[in-house]
């Protein structure tokens, strides 16, 4: 029987979806929180603060729904060296061993 050598390695491997979906939720509701501020501190802060704090509420949802876009950046996976020996019982391989049992408790 023929071995294969394309294994996925738990390291490797990306996040799950509803990991992702959760941390691209989180960013969105934190930028629309900070957005939600600056229209209070709209109506709060004098002179030219006003405009600063209307800006800033006008071009966050723009910045809010590009970091909820965002994806997993991570390098992909690196190629494993097919020489490479990996460790490994053959599937004929028996350890014997024997059960201690702990009689101090």
């Amino acid at each position: 029987m023929a071995r294969t050598t394309d294994a996925t390695i738990i390291t490797d491997a990306g996040r799950s979806q509803s990991l992702e979906l959760e941390e691209r939720q989180k960013r969105y509701l934190i930028t629309m929180g900070i957005r939600t501020g600056c229209f209070l501190a709209f109506l709060i802060v004098p002179g030219w603060w006003k405009v600063a704090a209307l800006l800033a509420a006008a071009v966050l949802p723009a910045f809010a729904v590009l970091l909820a876009n965002n994806s997993d950046h991570r390098p992909p996976a690196m190629a494993h060296d097919e020489a490479e020996e990996r460790p490994a019982l053959p599937s004929s391989v028996v350890v014997r061993g024997s059960v201690e049992e702990d009689t101090d408790t």
